[in-house]
Formats: C-alpha cells, sequence, structure tokens
C-alpha cells in the first residue's frame, strides 16, 4: 500500500509548493487545512506543518489538534509551525525587532542532525517572518542558527519533532531539495514509489472499478488536463466514454480542425460541435467582460448539455480538476469553488444530474504532463499552450464581432508560429495577442491610417498563480511586429505587455 506524507496548510503561499517538492522525491502527498486533520492509517509515514501569514501571537491564530499525531509519526514544522509548535509546549514567540525576510546562511551544531545530513555549511536559507522564537521549551534542542536567528532549527528527540524558521520549499533555500528529502526518507522512512507510472496503473484499476459498464461524457477542450483525463478514461472504458468538443467561435485560428484531427489518432470517440454562429450572435454588442463569461458558460453548458442528451444512459460526467482546484476548494480560507469551472464546465453536474468522476484530482499541472508522457500522448498536446475557456472573447477588449476574431485569429497566429519557428514556444508558459478597443495614427505608404492597436503577451509561471513577463529577444518582436503589420489589415501597431503577474494578470480581462 503506496505510503504518504499529510502537509497541513495554515494559508501560506507556499503550501502547494511544499507539496510539489514532496513529489517530486517520489512521495506521495496530500494537503488539508490545519482545522480539518485527517485521520491517520498504516500509509500515513510523516507530517508537515506549513508556513502562514497569521502570527502565534494573534487572537484568532490557527491552532491545530495533532494530540494524535504527536509522539507517533515524525513532524516537520516550518515558519508559522515551528513557532507553533515551540509556543505550545511553553516556549516563547515574539515579534522581531524587524521582520527577518531573505537570504541567510545556516550555522549547524556540534552534532549535525539527521535533518542535515549532507547539507554543507554555512548553506544559503530563505527566512520570511515577521516572529522569531525567542525561548525554547525544555527538551527542545537547538540544531541551527543564523547570524541573525538563534533558532533557525530545533529537534525533540522524545517526541521526534523539527522545525525550521526558513522555507526549505523555496528555490533561495540553495539544499532544501535535500533537507526534505532528510525528512522524508532518512526520518519518515518513506518509499519513493510515487511515479506517472504507478498514477497510470493505479488510477486506471480504480476507474474500472468505480465506472464498470457506466457511460462516460467528457467535455474536451484540446488542452492537457481534459486530453490526460480522456486517455486515461478510454483506456479503462473503452468506447463507453464519449468526448464532446464545442467550437463557441472563439477558439484560435484552425484550432477546431486541427484539435479534432490530433484526437483522430489517440482512437477516441470525440464528436465535434460547430457552434459559433450561436455563440457570436448572443454575444454581439455586449463589452462587459464578466457578462462575456456568463453568457459563454451558460450557452456553453445549453450546447453540451443537448449533446449529451443524444447518447443513452450517460451516468457520468467526467472533468479535467486537477489538485490545485481540490486544494482550493478546501482552502483554510473556507469553500470557493468546488465543481471547476475552467472551460466552461461549471454548473454541468448540477443541471445534467449526473455523477462527477475526476481522474486528475491528485495532480498538480506538471504532473498530468508527466502523466501524459507515460501513456505517450502526443508532445503537441502536452506542450499546448494554457488557453482561457472564453477564448479570445477575453482577449477582444470591448464587443465582439466575426470581423474582430478573425483579425486576431490571424494575430495570434502569426505569433504563436513564429514562436514555434524560433524555438521559444518551449520557454513560454502561455503566449497570445490581445485587441485592444482603441485606434491609432499609422502611416503605410502615402497613406495616413487609423487602425487599430494589438498587444502581444507571453509568460513564464509554473501554475498561473504567479507570472513574469518573458524577455524575448527584440530581434524576434521586431520582426514579429512587422510581419503583422504587413499581413493583417487593420492593425498598425503593435505593443509588448512587460507586466507581471501580481500586480497584473495574464488575462486582460
Amino acid at each position: 500500500m503506496q505510503n504518504k506524507i499529510i502537509i497541513l496548510d495554515f494559508g501560506s503561499q507556499y503550501t502547494q509548493l511544499i507539496a510539489r517538492r514532496v513529489r517530486e522525491h517520489n512521495v506521495y502527498c496530500e494537503i488539508h487545512p490545519y482545522h480539518h486533520v485527517p485521520e491517520l492509517d498504516e500509509t500515513v509515514k510523516g507530517v508537515i506543518l506549513s508556513g502562514s501569514p497569521s502570527s502565534v501571537r494573534d487572537e484568532n491564530a490557527p491552532i491545530p489538534q495533532l494530540s494524535h499525531i504527536i509522539g507517533k509519526l515524525p513532524v516537520l514544522g516550518v515558519c508559522y509551525g515551528a513557532q507553533y509548535l515551540a509556543q505550545s509546549y511553553g516556549g516563547v514567540v515574539e515579534a522581531s525587532d524587524s521582520r527577518e525576510y531573505g537570504r541567510a546562511n545556516l550555522e549547524f551544531v556540534d552534532n549535525k542532525s539527521k535533518l542535515f545530513l549532507e547539507i554543507e555549511d554555512s548553506s544559503q536559507v530563505w527566512m520570511s517572518h515577521g516572529d522569531t522564537i525567542m525561548q525554547l521549551p525544555d527538551g527542545f534542542e537547538i540544531i541551527a542558527s543564523t547570524k541573525d536567528v538563534r533558532v533557525a532549527g530545533y529537534h525533540v528527540a522524545e517526541k521526534n519533532i523539527y522545525g525550521i524558521q526558513f522555507h526549505p520549499e523555496v528555490y533561495h533555500t540553495i539544499q532544501g531539495t535535500q533537507i526534505l528529502y532528510n525528512f522524508l526518507i532518512d526520518i519518515c522512512g518513506c518509499i519513493q514509489d510515487w511515479s506517472p507510472a504507478s498514477f497510470v496503473e493505479s488510477t486506471i484499476d480504480s476507474l474500472k472499478s468505480q465506472l464498470g459498464n457506466d457511460k462516460v461524457v467528457l467535455g474536451l477542450s484540446g488542452g492537457v488536463d481534459s486530453s490526460v483525463a480522456a486517455i486515461l478514461l478510454h483506456r479503462a472504458i473503452g468506447n463507453n466514454l464519449t468526448c464532446i468538443f464545442v467550437d463557441q467561435g472563439l477558439l484560435r485560428k484552425n484550432e477546431y480542425e486541427n484539435v479534432l484531427e490530433s484526437y483522430k489518432h489517440m482512437g477516441l470517440n470525440v464528436i465535434g460541435v460547430n457552434a459559433k454562429d450561436l455563440f457570436l450572435g448572443e454575444l454581439k454588442g455586449v463589452s462587459d467582460p464578466e457578462t462575456k463569461r456568463k453568457i459563454i458558460g451558460r450557452l456553453f453548458i445549453e450546447v453540451f448539455d443537448a449533446e449529451a442528451k443524444k447518447i443513452k444512459d450517460v451516468k457520468w460526467l467526467a472533468q479535467g480538476t486537477i489538485y490545485p482546484d481540490v486544494i482550493e476548494s478546501v482552502s483554510v480560507n473556507g469553500p470557493s469553488v468546488t465543481i471547476k469551472s475552467h472551460h466552461n464546465v461549471g454548473g454541468l453536474p448540477e443541471k445534467m444530474n449526473l455523477k462527477v468522476v475526476e481522474p486528475l484530482r491528485l495532480l498538480f499541472k506538471d504532473e498530468v504532463r508527466r502523466v501524459g508522457h507515460e501513456m505517450k500522448i502526443s508532445p503537441t498536446i502536452l506542450g499546448r499552450h494554457p488557453f482561457p475557456g472564453p477564448g479570445l472573447a477575453i482577449r477582444i477588449l470591448g464587443d465582439i464581432t466575426p470581423e474582430k476574431v478573425t483579425l486576431l485569429q490571424e494575430v495570434d497566429h502569426i505569433f504563436i508560429e513564429g514562436l514555434k519557428f524560433n524555438g521559444l514556444y518551449d520557454k513560454v508558459w502561455q503566449a497570445g495577442a490581445m485587441l485592444l478597443p482603441v485606434q491609432s495614427v499609422g502611416v503605410m505608404g502615402d497613406e495616413r491610417t487609423y487602425e487599430s492597436v494589438v498587444a502581444l503577451r507571453a509568460v513564464q509561471s509554473t501554475d498561473g498563480m504567479t507570472a513574469d513577463w518573458v524577455h524575448l529577444p527584440y530581434e524576434f518582436l521586431s520582426r514579429i511586429s512587422n510581419e503583422i503589420i504587413n499581413k493583417v489589415r487593420g492593425v498598425n501597431r503593435v505593443v509588448y505587455d512587460i507586466s507581471s503577474k501580481p500586480p497584473a494578470t495574464i488575462e486582460w480581462e
């Protein structure tokens, strides 16, 4: 039976990163909010307490119930987790004279702790806290310090507790991966058996058992998540899976035809629905971004529902929900979105009265790609950039017309194909073009023009929560700009978006 690590989330921005680092060691883990600590069984080998934006000194500080864990399993407290454990056993935590944020170097005690095996002296770590542990309880032993933080790490031998004031999961802690390895493997005794191959095998077996001979319908988007979910289901139930791909008229140039063609070679049973006229007709004259989204979401549900009803005896709706969506739905701040709304499938389970199956609900985005690679899904599909569910509707600022859609499709096509031709596509997480609701003066030949402005956007990210703009070569941007202006009638100015998220967002609407 596969072993696992439980991560208790106190609201830290880094909690998902802890889980990703644990998974990188081929150890399965689950994130649970601090106030919903799961019951333990023989598969749980250890517990990690995350950081938090809260202070342990706050009146409403998050307090977990750990009585069934402490002394029974190894525990690693990170930042807030370390401070909470120290204070709960009688230690003293106070506000730092100055916020301790940034790089620091570890100094170990004479007998190096098991947690720091193979860690070099003066190894760089990353601090991010406003409180500091001033005094440890009896039985707590300091195992590491920094120049400014006396208790940078501690160990409680009697209870098998470890606490560290820094963040091992972030890039700036140079040997953080080794520290987590030491906790997972040497201290908790985890077996490194979490892999794409093991996931595929166990998930297919689980789907066979869960679905039996039932029929399942899945909304394909052409993206990574829905494609990988479709192949997993197809391997489990074969032709009992029907996939529906809706063209709402707001896809990229030739994407509807290209996606349908790519799925032909995968053995999937795919129904393509051309609903361009319906969507564009109802969007006519609509400028408000939220109204656009609601119209598209409603129409998608209506079209999908109508097609699904043509299939007899469907009992399940499959969704490409991934782990960040699940975590968000049970966050420490309370429930938010429990059904994935990306790609406009929100609301379908209620309307169609179907049970929901989510084969990817335990995976992060990069793990979805690894699973897809394991199943030999085309690199073209696995490497596809994320694309917003409402499509070009939220990249056309202002009202939508068929002419604007065609114009933006041409601009976007030149940009994306240019990235691919120049070997830049795989170095970018997401890219696209925006049609702005302004016109600018230009000169073409001997004539003065007054035409549209388009903005190009390319960002690098891991999960879309934060993103940095990509420093594309000036020569490339110059060539693409010239090509767009020369080939796309109606555009006389191209700009490049150099905003990062936050404070900006990836999309403009």
